[in-house]
């Protein structure tokens, strides 16, 4: 069985059911999907543990709170973890994120 992953991340114009994809080799399987919200991020969260994931990466536009109802919805089931940034590379990206549309 391979090591399965999943990486969520922002985006204003997101549909979990369409925009999704798989990369895998025989030991590890990452799934990433875009989600719009935290409410979808949660409900993705709590499918991808059904489907048997066991770790969860979320975007830096996670905030502590978002990471905590994910921690809780998936009960223990898979870890979950954020990517942070450094203060100059999370800067630089929140200049491109704001002129694009994204809420964080």
């Amino acid at each position: 069985m391979a090591f399965r992953a999943a990486f969520i991340a922002h985006a204003p114009d997101a549909d979990p059911e369409k925009h999704r994809c798989v990369v895998e080799t025989d030991r590890y399987r990452l799934t990433v999907v875009l989600v719009r919200d935290q409410r979808q991020a949660v409900e993705v969260s709590r499918a991808l543990v059904e489907e048997g994931i066991h770790s969860i990466l979320l975007c830096p536009g996670f905030t502590h709170r978002d990471v905590a109802e994910i921690s809780e919805a998936v009960k223990g089931k898979a870890g979950v973890f954020v990517a942070r940034g450094d203060g100059p590379s999370s800067r630089l990206t929140a200049e491109v994120r704001r002129r694009e549309g994204f809420s964080r």
